[in-house]
C-alpha cells in the first residue's frame, strides 16, 4: 500500500501498486489531463509508470520547465516518425533536447533538402493532430536488438552495443514507430502540435569528423501556439541582429577559409576592438591587477607537466609532435601565469598578487561548431589568476564579483545570474580541495545574495567555477565570465609562498575572466546593440556632411575641430544629395550626423540629427563634442 508525499506535505494512501497518471486522476480530472510526467524522489518518470512503494511525488505539467523538455524530446521522435513515413530508407540516429528546440541526427545517401522541411512538418502536423497513444515498455536487450535488428535501424543496434551493461531499456512506441530513450514522454500526440523544423545541417557520427556524415534537422517546439509565435518574432531579431551579418554590413571583420575559425579585423572592427581592450585594461588597473605577457608557444612537455596535455590534448594546435622537442599553441594563460609567479621567493605580505594577462589562445573547434566570433579558433581572454592566501580567499571571490557586475553594469547587461559548477566526474586534484574550494564559492554566493543557482558536475577538470549568464537586449542568455578556485595547479607545478610562520604555504590560485573572450564578447555586444554602440564605443561617433561644395572647406575645419575635442570622425564630402549621405551613415549606425550648410557655415554650427532620425537642432562647433557626450550617458 504505497503511501504518496506530494509537494505540499500532504499525503495519500493506495490500497495497491498506482500509475503516475492515476494519481493526477485521483487528485483530479483537471490534473489528469494536463499530465506529461512525474518526478518521484527527484527523478523524472512517465506518466505511465507505477509506484509500488512509499516514494515523493511531484506532478510534471507543461507549466513546469521539465514539462517543456519533455514536449521538445517527444516532438524529437515526433519529427522520427514523419521521417521514416516519407523516407523509410533513412535510418535514425539520436534526437536529442536543446536551447529551445530538438534535432535529430540521420544517416540518409540522398541528402534532405530545405524542399523536405514543410513536407516533413505537414506530416508531423498531421500525426500529432491524430489520435495516438505513446505507449513505453521496458523491453529486454535482446528483444530490443531484435526489433531494431528486424527494422534495420543499425545505429540504434551501435547504441545497444555501447550499453555493454544494460539488460532491459525504454522503448516508446507511437503507431507504428518505435524509438529507444531514457525518458520521459508524453503519454499522447494531444500534448504535441506547436513546432516549427527550423534547419538542415551535416554532422558526424559521435562527433568525430573522421566517422561517417549525418544529417541534422533541427526544430524548435513550445507548450502552445503562442509561445512558438513568440519565439519565432524573437527569431526574426535575432536573425536582424546577427553579428556575421552586421560585421559584414559595418564594416567589422570578416573570416575566409585561409585562416578557419580566425577574423579578419578591419579599420573600424579594430577600433571597436581596441576600445573594448582599453577599457578592461583601464578596469584592471584600478582594482589592484598587474599585467603580464606570456608564449603564445610552449614545449609538449610543460603541457604534460601541467596536466592539460592529459585532459585537453584534443582540443590543442600541436606544433610538430613527431620532432624531438615538440610545441603546441597554448590553449589557456593560466600556466604561463604561474611561471610568472614562480620568478623570486614571494612572502604573505606580497600577497594577493593579482595578475592579469590579455593572452591569445589556440583551441582546435570542428568545423560545424565555429560560429563567428562567438567560436573561433584562435581568440584573446581577458584573463587573470589572482594568487592568495587561505585567509584572503573569500574577500577576493567577493571582490572579483563586484568587478564583473561593473563592468556587466556599464556595457548595458543588467540581468545576470550565476550558476554554481561542481566536480565533473573526470578531474584532478584531492576530494579535501575540492571541497574548500566549492565551499568558498557557495560562501560567496550567499554572502552577496547573488541570484545564482547549483550545476552539479559541470566544474572544469581542474576547478568549480562561477559561471555569469547574462540576458541581452532581446532575452538571450549568453554565459561569459567566470571565476574558478583552482587548488590542483598550485600543486601541480609546485608554487608556494612563505608564511607569517616563516614556512612554505601553499598560495589558492583563482581564475578569473569577465568577457571569457574578447572576440566572443564584442559578438554578444553587436548583437545586444544591434550594432548601434553607445558613443564611446561606436567605432566612428560622428560623420560631418556638407550640403554642396559650397560647404566643403567648412566641413573639413568641423572634422579638425571635433577631432582635437577627442572625437572620432569622418567627413562625407561626395557631391550627393544631402537626404542620401544621411540614409547611408545611419544605416551604417554612427550615433550622430553633423549637417553643415550656408546657415550653420555662417554660425560657426553644425545641425545634429541621432541615427533614430531625431534632429537636435543647431550647436556651436565648439561644443558638439561635449553637447553629445551629454546625450549618450554612455559618452
Amino acid at each position: 500500500m504505497p503511501v504518496i508525499t506530494l509537494p505540499d506535505g500532504s499525503t495519500r494512501q493506495f490500497e495497491q501498486p498506482i500509475s503516475i497518471l492515476d494519481v493526477a486522476a485521483d487528485i483530479g480530472p483537471g490534473l489528469a489531463k494536463a499530465t506529461l510526467a512525474g518526478e518521484v524522489d527527484g527523478e523524472l518518470a512517465d506518466a505511465s509508470d507505477v509506484i509500488n512503494t512509499d516514494v515523493s511525488l511531484r506532478i510534471i505539467t507543461g507549466k513546469d520547465e521539465e514539462g517543456l523538455e519533455i514536449i521538445r524530446h517527444s516532438t524529437a521522435h515526433l519529427l522520427g516518425q514523419a521521417v521514416k513515413q516519407l523516407f523509410p530508407e533513412a535510418k535514425m540516429v539520436i534526437g536529442p533536447v536543446i536551447d529551445d528546440g530538438f534535432y535529430y541526427d540521420i544517416q540518409r545517401d540522398q541528402p534532405f533538402s530545405q524542399d523536405d522541411l514543410p513536407k516533413l512538418e505537414q506530416r508531423m502536423r498531421e500525426l500529432a493532430s491524430q489520435d495516438i497513444a505513446v505507449i513505453k515498455t521496458i523491453t529486454e536487450r535482446d528483444q530490443a536488438i531484435k526489433i531494431f535488428s528486424d527494422r534495420e535501424e543499425d545505429y540504434k543496434l551501435r547504441l545497444i552495443d555501447d550499453m555493454a551493461d544494460v539488460q532491459s531499456m525504454g522503448l516508446y512506441q507511437h503507431a507504428e514507430y518505435i524509438d529507444m530513450c531514457r525518458g520521459p514522454h508524453v503519454p499522447h500526440h494531444r500534448f504535441l502540435g506547436a513546432f516549427k523544423l527550423t534547419a538542415l545541417s551535416g554532422s558526424y557520427w559521435r562527433g568525430d569528423s573522421n566517422n561517417e556524415q549525418l544529417q541534422r534537422i533541427y526544430g524548435t517546439a513550445w507548450r502552445n501556439e503562442k509561445e512558438l509565435k513568440a519565439y519565432l518574432l524573437r527569431q526574426e531579431e535575432a536573425d536582424k541582429r546577427d553579428h556575421r551579418k552586421l560585421g559584414q554590413r559595418l564594416d567589422l571583420f570578416h573570416f575566409e577559409e585561409s585562416a578557419p575559425g580566425q577574423p579578419f579585423w578591419h579599420d573600424k572592427g579594430w577600433t571597436l576592438y581596441s576600445l573594448l581592450m582599453e577599457y578592461m585594461r583601464k578596469k584592471v588597473r584600478e582594482h589592484g591587477y598587474i599585467e603580464v605577457h606570456t608564449p603564445q608557444v610552449m614545449s609538449v612537455d610543460f603541457w604534460k607537466y601541467t596536466g592539460h596535455w592529459e585532459k585537453y590534448r584534443e582540443n590543442m594546435f600541436v606544433v610538430d609532435e613527431s620532432a624531438d622537442t615538440s610545441f603546441a599553441l597554448k590553449p589557456m594563460n593560466c600556466p604561463g601565469n604561474v611561471q610568472v609567479f614562480k620568478q623570486g621567493v614571494k612572502s604573505y605580505r606580497d600577497l594577493p598578487v593579482r595578475m592579469a594577462e590579455f593572452g591569445k589562445v589556440f583551441r582546435h573547434e570542428a568545423s560545424g561548431a565555429r560560429h563567428g566570433l562567438m567560436r573561433v579558433q584562435g581568440f584573446t581572454q581577458d584573463d587573470a589568476h589572482i594568487f592568495c592566501t587561505d585567509q584572503q580567499l573569500e574577500d577576493e571571490v567577493v571582490a572579483m564579483c563586484a568587478l564583473i557586475k561593473e563592468v556587466y553594469d556599464e556595457l548595458g547587461f543588467a540581468d545576470v545570474k550565476v550558476k554554481l559548477s561542481t566536480r565533473p566526474e573526470q578531474r584532478i586534484g584531492t576530494d579535501e580541495d575540492w571541497d574548500r574550494a566549492e565551499r568558498a564559492l557557495e560562501n560567496v554566493c550567499r554572502k552577496l545574495d547573488l541570484d545564482w543557482s547549483l550545476n552539479p558536475g559541470d566544474g572544469a577538470f581542474y576547478a568549480p567555477k562561477l559561471d555569469f549568464h547574462l540576458s541581452d537586449a532581446i532575452g538571450r542568455v549568453w554565459q561569459c565570465g567566470t571565476i574558478q578556485v583552482d587548488m590542483n595547479l598550485p600543486h601541480r607545478l609546485d608554487i608556494s609562498y612563505i608564511g607569517e610562520d616563516g614556512e612554505k604555504h601553499r598560495p589558492h590560485m583563482v581564475h578569473r575572466a569577465i568577457m571569457g573572450s574578447i572576440e566572443r564578447f564584442l559578438g554578444v555586444l553587436i548583437e545586444h546593440y544591434a550594432g548601434e554602440f553607445p558613443l564611446w564605443l561606436a567605432p566612428v561617433q560622428a560623420a560631418v556632411l556638407n550640403i554642396t561644395d559650397d560647404h566643403a572647406d567648412y566641413a573639413r575645419q568641423v572634422t579638425d575641430s571635433l577631432e582635437q575635442q577627442g572625437l572620432r570622425v569622418i567627413t562625407d564630402l561626395r557631391n550627393e544629395k544631402i537626404g542620401f549621405k544621411i540614409r547611408e551613415h545611419t544605416l551604417q549606425k554612427i550615433p550622430f550626423l553633423l549637417v553643415v550648410g550656408e546657415r550653420e557655415m555662417a554660425a560657426g554650427q553644425v545641425a545634429v540629427r541621432l541615427r533614430n532620425g531625431k534632429n537636435l537642432g543647431s550647436v556651436q562647433v565648439a561644443e558638439t563634442a561635449e553637447f553629445m557626450r551629454q546625450i549618450s550617458p554612455n559618452g
